[in-house]
């Protein structure tokens, strides 16, 4: 696959994780309202850092490098 054409796939695929994120943080606010257990929200919250943190370590705009393959 052509250079320009993996990075810009690369992109609309981190716009698409980014605004699924988005949606998803406005359709579930953090735990902790609900009647879950604590541990419940607190694995929640967990996991949505996690996610937070991934999606602002994603360059904008460009791709993470990529390895090619070598040929003999």
């Amino acid at each position: 696959m052509h250079p320009e054409t993996h990075l810009q796939l690369h992109t609309i695929r981190s716009a698409e994780l980014r605004r699924q994120a988005a949606d998803f943080r406005l359709a579930h606010p953090r735990a902790g309202t609900d009647n879950h257990s604590p541990r419940t929200g607190l694995r929640t919250r967990l996991g949505l850092t996690m996610v937070e943190l991934g999606l602002r370590l994603l360059p904008d705009g460009s791709a993470a490098p990529t390895r090619t393959a070598r040929t003999a």
